[in-house]
């Protein structure tokens, strides 16, 4: 399907009468598609799929399942958090004939994938974030990845790279992903030196363009030599930053065409293993799992290729934490460890892994973080 169909279709749908005449109109084409493969697959983005961020990563992954035999993608990219999410997901049922959805963007999930499901009990639904709990619909799930030991990563070649002993970050929301984020990326700077900082400034939102190059903007004033950040599209962050002399550490996916001088590494999301997973079981009729995490071990997250401005020294610390972390139960958040408001988070010889059902509740900015979550 073209995605000029898809977007047609949506605006369509939004008056009954409309609605109604493509309900018939469609009928041929809907049942065209479900000859035309085994099974039917929806992905839908609030933003554009080629943001270099997060709406690009979920699409390199849905790229992936595309080449799987037997499959058909059908995607509608910009897609606000709201009602419209739940006329794109009924559409894609009812008029493609797809039995498992990807709504990827964190608001996506309650209440609109969730009243959906609860209407169409034989589709699955499987949503991008840490919230689906056994209270849920049984055809809903979660799906996750540990990308804050990419943040880890990120911090090392950060902490190396900086020469005023701050670096910044740009955030959206304080949701626990994203503080784990913070966290991570200051954490893994403070393995290099102790005396780092790391100021945060939240916009808001998840897609702010302007907010974000002020908060960028605002980071380097501040004297933030290094920038990273978890927004939808880290686009504008990493120009701004890149343009006003700061390097980057990049997020969601690879950023480095954007600014290959000044790109250090960047932590990606690999959603191609996760999404064919799904696909795979659910084309053999298995059950699909309801809450699945994994991390770089797994194959869920990949690092950006390192860039030229990364030292020898740098890249050294790099790849041994790198490979430590592939041998899997590597913790970030370990004690002795308190909050930026002096709390005890762990205390010594306590730690976290990655797996920490702990971690999926976090609430907190550690010490050396310079900023609240409200």
């Amino acid at each position: 399907m073209s995605h000029k169909f898809i977007i047609s279709r949506r605006q369509l749908l939004k008056t009954t009468a409309a609605g109604a005449a493509l309900g018939i109109a469609s009928s041929t084409f809907a049942v065209g598609r479900a000859a035309a493969a085994d099974l039917t697959v929806g992905f839908v983005y609030v933003g554009p799929r080629d943001d270099y961020g997060y709406n690009q990563a979920h699409a390199e992954g849905a790229a992936v399942v595309k080449a799987l035999a037997g499959v058909t993608v059908v995607e509608e990219e910009n897609v606000p958090e709201t009602v419209d999410v739940t006329k794109t997901m009924e559409s894609m049922i009812n008029l493609d004939g797809a039995t498992l959805l990807f709504p990827t963007s964190f608001g996506y999930f309650n209440p609109f994938m969730l009243d959906t499901a609860a209407k169409f009990g034989d589709i699955q639904f499987r949503h991008c974030g840490g919230l689906w709990t056994d209270k849920n619909p049984t055809n809903t799930g979660s799906y996750f990845g540990y990308i804050g030991m990419g943040q880890y990563l990120n911090g090392i070649a950060a902490g190396h790279a900086s020469k005023s002993k701050k670096i910044g970050f740009v955030a959206a929301k304080p949701i626990p992903q994203v503080l784990l984020n913070i966290n991570s990326f200051l954490l893994g700077a403070r393995s290099v030196d102790p005396e780092i900082t790391c100021q945060v400034i939240f916009t808001g939102e998840w897609s702010l363009a302007v907010k974000e190059a002020e908060a960028t903007n605002a980071l380097i004033d501040q004297g933030a030599d290094v920038i990273t950040c978890h927004v939808d599209s880290p686009k504008v962050v990493v120009q701004t930053a890149a343009g006003r002399g700061a390097h980057v550490c990049g997020y969601h996916a690879n950023q480095s065409p954007l600014a290959p001088e000044m790109y250090l590494t960047g932590a990606e999301w690999n959603w191609g293993k996760v999404y064919t997973d799904f696909v795979t079981a659910m084309k053999e009729g298995k059950p699909l799992p309801n809450f699945v995490r994994g991390g770089l071990k797994d194959g869920f997250v990949k690092m950006s290729p390192l860039g030229p401005a990364v030292s020898d020294k740098a890249r050294a610390q790099f790849e041994a934490t790198h490979a430590e972390i592939m041998k899997g139960g590597f913790s970030v958040i370990k004690g002795p460890l308190k909050d930026n408001k002096g709390n005890v988070i762990a205390s010594a010889g306590q730690s976290y892994a990655e797996d920490a059902i702990e971690l999926e509740s976090m609430d907190y900015l550690v010490e050396g973080v310079v900023g609240a979550t409200s």
